[in-house]
């Protein structure tokens, strides 16, 4: 009859919303249990308050999420370094070249750089644009209540099964005694 205490938080339609066990406001929110043998609305404020209920993390999903992060930090970290050394290169050749031509060759390459770099810091500015901004940080899903609240659960439960089997018991005919038929 007891169930486990690990609850997983889903979300109803606001056209479902029904009132927390807690706070009797309307609430979209909803604890049910893995097995699905009972739910309950709840709003999700409760839902961070540690004496309600906390949170159960799955250590392996967090280290596999942060380990993905590095990753991608390590490789836009390649793709920069790179891009640096491969543009370093190119001014290296232009220097190279310009070192062959005359003085007059010179200050019309330099004019013309000049020109060229002064596109490039913005499309620098562009490019950090494009990293992706960090997602919000995501809700627990699996929650474990606190004892009191817990137990409140179970008794419940139990409640409703004993109510259920008094109604069958009365509903049986067999259940109350019958008038004795022998005279005394």
């Amino acid at each position: 009859m007891s169930f486990p205490n690990i609850w997983n938080h889903r979300k109803v339609a606001d056209t479902s919303a029904k009132a927390c066990e807690v706070c009797f406001k309307p609430s979209t929110s909803v604890l049910i249990t893995q097995e699905s043998k009972d739910f309950f609305y709840v709003c999700p404020s409760h839902l961070k308050d540690r004496g309600f209920c906390s949170p159960i993390i799955d250590q392996e999903a967090v280290a596999a999420k942060k380990k993905k992060e590095m990753d991608e930090e390590l490789e836009r970290a390649k793709k920069e370094y790179e891009e640096k050394q491969r543009k370093k290169k190119e001014k290296e050749s232009k220097s190279a070249k310009d070192s062959d031509k005359t003085k007059d060759n010179d200050e019309k390459d330099t004019k013309k750089d000049d020109k060229k770099d002064d596109p490039k810091p913005d499309s620098k500015d562009k490019t950090d644009d494009k990293t992706p901004p960090k997602p919000e940080e995501e809700e627990p899903r699996v929650f474990s209540l606190q004892r009191t609240f817990y137990q409140q659960r179970l008794d419940k439960k139990r409640q409703i099964e004993m109510a259920k089997r008094n109604r069958e018991r009365l509903s049986n005919p067999n259940f109350f005694p019958s008038v004795p038929k022998n005279l005394p």
